[in-house]
């Protein structure tokens, strides 16, 4: 029976291969069978290496193998030592060798000694030959004294990432300032060696054009290679590709796509050339999985909407896929952008739906917002609590019966009614309007002598804007306020979305829908 250390070099064995690398024995050493060679069991001046791999006939790096369930990242300095113990007759690119690697053939660790805070990271499994070879040829300023350490940013991705804050200032022009302080944060991160961070914008603040305008940086700056845009159903894919399509570079003036591919993938492979690839999770999971095709079908529904149907399923094996090599995960992990959307889970929707029902109707203070303002998310909570029983209300039902009983004070009885309409039942039954009215209606009205104000301040707008002011208050009227992100959807989004929306109305679009939300959002719930 095989001990553990054999077991795990078996596994390495069968990784190295997989990864286009020949495995031979010392005694069997051939560096001319293939561009890359790894040896096993290499004798060194400071021990023997598991693995001394060879790129083109020149040793680049080692192996540390251990056996399962060994803790890695305690071997680091081991690995580390071999890397500078090489005997002066074997030829080498540099010394200490750049390439160090430990693994137990279940777990790998990698550390490039070129970057400029060298560390061990988790990989998937090794890379291929012809991927160090290329770092290899990147060229690479000597490490300078420690005092001067600060200053150096080394010729990787992770010292180009340092240096990119302070070579590359960051244009602001067309940014908000949450957007400015977004980027700004997430490249002092990376700057730091801080690879994971997660943004957290409010709705409305643009977190797709962040996304974006950082990704044109990492790509032109950092000389990244390959990002993934992962969302979690296929239309926020195609709205994330058309966002790319539609982003102005802030200092070259060419559209994104004109300067680099973006590919929105409808297959398990990737190409080549593109230098953003866009996908679903279920997508992204079906090609580390292995799996050559997957239905498109299953990507139009979010993951997150599946709940219990997505439990049965058996878990998805990770496996190594030739089309999609360490080369381009390894990258993806440290450049990944997350499109993620605010969701429940079925457990919190069902507490909320029980804390409702026991909500005395009565009380509406629970339902204020800001300054008063009735919201849109307790417009959903109040419709859900007045559906359940014993009430089993619906806003139709509750204008029909005001429209029966103040027939002389009710409006629009006989036209299909909006989840808004809830605010005018509200301001009505708190006796804050005599009259009730259809809230798109209200809001046309004061769009009307926002207009008129306009007007009268000598201001005036383009065919192109009155456009989308009109959309606007028709969106206000439905969804109580507007927010740039809102751009991105519908009839915003077949003219252009919130590109062409900052386009049409420039540096002033962030005031304007303040401007436009504090006028026409009438869901006060007070005098």
């Amino acid at each position: 029976m095989p001990t553990p250390e054999e077991l795990a070099r078996e596994n390495i064995d069968s990784q190295l291969t997989a990864c286009g690398w020949i495995v031979q024995s010392r005694g069997e050493m051939n560096l001319y069978a293939t561009r890359g060679v790894a040896v096993r069991e290499f004798p060194l001046e400071t021990g023997e290496a598991d693995y001394l791999m060879f790129v083109d006939r020149k040793a680049v790096g080692v192996v540390e193998a251990k056996p399962e369930g060994v803790t890695l990242s305690g071997v680091a300095e081991q690995a580390a030592k071999y890397s500078v113990g090489l005997p002066g007759n074997i030829p080498h690119v540099t010394l200490p060798l750049p390439f160090l690697y430990e693994s137990t053939g279940v777990e790998t660790f990698f550390r490039d000694e070129r970057d400029p805070e060298p560390r061990s990271r988790r990989v998937f499994t090794f890379h291929r030959p012809e991927t160090l070879a290329e770092w290899i040829e990147t060229p690479t300023p000597p490490r300078p004294s420690p005092f001067e350490d600060h200053k150096w940013g080394g010729g990787t991705l992770r010292g180009r990432l340092k240096e990119m804050p302070t070579q590359f200032p960051l244009i602001t022009t067309g940014l908000w300032g949450a957007q400015i302080e977004a980027i700004t944060n997430l490249e002092k991160s990376l700057a730091e060696n801080r690879p994971r961070a997660l943004i957290q914008m409010a709705t409305g603040s643009g977190k797709t054009f962040t996304a974006v305008s950082f990704v044109y940086r990492l790509i032109k700056h950092a000389k990244a290679k390959r990002v993934l845009f992962l969302v979690d159903r296929n239309n926020l894919g195609r709205q994330a590709f058309k966002e790319f399509d539609q982003y102005l570079t802030p200092d070259d003036g060419r559209k994104f796509t004109e300067l680099y591919n973006v590919q929105h993938l409808q297959s398990n492979v990737l190409d080549s050339v593109s230098k953003v690839h866009i996908t679903t999770i279920q997508r992204l999971y079906s090609m580390l999985s292995g799996e050559p095709e997957f239905d498109a079908a299953n990507e139009e529904g979010s993951l997150f909407e599946m709940g219990a149907a997505l439990d049965s399923q058996p878990p998805k094996e990770i496996r190594y896929n030739p089309n999609f090599p360490i080369e381009y995960k390894d990258e993806i992990t440290a450049l990944e952008i997350i499109y993620s959307i605010p969701y429940r889970t079925a457990k919190s929707a069902k507490n909320a739906k029980k804390e409702e029902r026991g909500k005395n109707l009565g009380d509406l203070s629970g339902l204020r917002g800001e300054k008063g303002v009735l919201t849109f998310d307790a417009l959903k909570q109040l419709a859900e609590a007045l559906s359940q029983p014993p009430l089993t209300l619906t806003t139709e039902s509750l204008w029909r019966a005001y429209a029966q009983l103040e027939r002389d004070r009710v409006r629009g009885a006989g036209s299909r009614r909006v989840l808004t309409d809830l605010v005018s039942l509200v301001r009505h039954a708190v006796q804050l309007d005599d009259e009730l009215v259809p809230y798109p209606e209200r809001v046309q009205r004061r769009y009307a002598e926002w207009l008129a104000a306009q007007q009268a301040d000598g201001k005036t707008f383009t065919p192109e804007q009155r456009w989308w002011l009109d959309q606007i208050a028709t969106h206000i009227g439905v969804n109580l306020e507007i927010h740039a992100e809102d751009f991105n959807y519908g009839e915003f989004f077949n003219r252009g979305g919130q590109i062409t929306a900052m386009r049409v109305f420039g540096a002033g679009l962030k005031d304007l829908l303040d401007e436009l939300n504090e006028m026409l959002n009438i869901g006060r719930l007070e005098s």
